[in-house]
């Protein structure tokens, strides 16, 4: 009996002993790493799916005598005024819906399409929807309907001014942009994990927003409650001047990291000559998580 109680003793404490070290086994494994942020997702499928800004923005824009020149008929045309203007008069074979519901109704093409709008800005929204869900030939109408017909120019004559002359948040030649600086990337908050997946989850959310504009007064009044950036070449800054505490962020891709020039804490407002590159921009912007991002209506003009 004193034999089996020393080898039943013997029994627990090797079994204890094995016990032990598989529990500091345990202990021992490296932790699971973190899941990657949305964002990196997001950007890493972009830029390896031919996605960047740099080729978003390439050749979307068409004006009306190049529309003409090459014949309506090659064009599925997308109107996204308003129902009353679009019937009205509209070009000939366009379809008419919302920003919000145009990539159901890109579904129907079986040809290029064309975004038609008021006056060109509206419509960059669309298009970046567009390319950035397969449509990758979509393209603006420049100047909208106020190109296509002098009695539909209202929309865009009634809006050029000069207001930024003699206000003192305009810088005048040479203009003093502001030098860029690193920031924080975007946090993009989502329930899917693979970037085709949040890339549509991010377009559909740009489109139920509607068109994102600033009206130059808001800017000029506080410019810096902003982060502005100046889609100009450096030259016409010195040409013409800049809004006060502009960054110029031109060129600008996700590839080469320029996007950590961007401030996601603020609002970014985007800036060109006429409104339309900036909604493009703008659009792109709030795809890759920069939420509070807007274009300057009508641009510098």
């Amino acid at each position: 009996m004193e034999k089996f109680v020393k080898y039943f003793v013997l029994i627990l404490m090797v079994s204890a002993f094995i016990m032990a070290g598989c529990s500091k086994d345990d202990d021992d494994d490296p932790p699971a790493p973190p899941p990657p942020a949305k964002f990196d997702v997001l950007k890493d499928y972009m830029i390896a799916n031919t996605m960047d800004v740099s080729t978003v923005i390439d050749g979307w824009i068409i004006t009306a005598q190049d529309v003409n020149a090459k014949a309506i008929g090659d064009f599925f045309i997308i109107d996204i005024r308003s129902q009353q203007d679009y019937d009205n008069g509209h070009i000939e074979g366009a379809v008419n819906t919302t920003l919000g519901d145009i990539l159901t109704t890109a579904e129907a093409a079986t040809k290029p399409i064309l975004v038609v709008c008021y006056t060109g800005q509206a419509a960059g929204h669309g298009v970046v929807a567009l390319r950035l869900s397969g449509y990758s030939d979509a393209k603006v109408l420049k100047w909208g309907m106020s190109s296509w017909r002098d009695d539909l120019a209202g929309k865009w004559e009634s809006n050029v001014g000069d207001a930024a002359i003699g206000n003192p948040s305009w810088i005048v030649p040479p203009g003093a942009i502001t030098d860029p600086a690193e920031f924080a990337d975007p946090v993009i908050e989502s329930s899917f994990t693979e970037g085709a997946e949040i890339l549509a989850e991010r377009v559909d959310e740009m489109l139920a927003n509607g068109f994102s504009g600033i009206a130059n007064g808001d800017v000029l009044g506080n410019p810096t409650e902003y982060f502005i950036n100046n889609y100009w070449a450096a030259e016409d800054v010195v040409t013409y001047g800049n809004i006060t505490g502009a960054y110029r962020l031109n060129p600008f891709t996700l590839a080469d990291g320029t996007y950590k020039n961007l401030d996601p804490s603020k609002t970014i407002v985007n800036y060109c000559w006429t409104g339309q590159t900036s909604s493009m921009l703008t659009a792109y912007f709030y795809v890759i998580g920069y939420d509070d991002t807007k274009s300057l209506k009508y641009g510098v003009n």
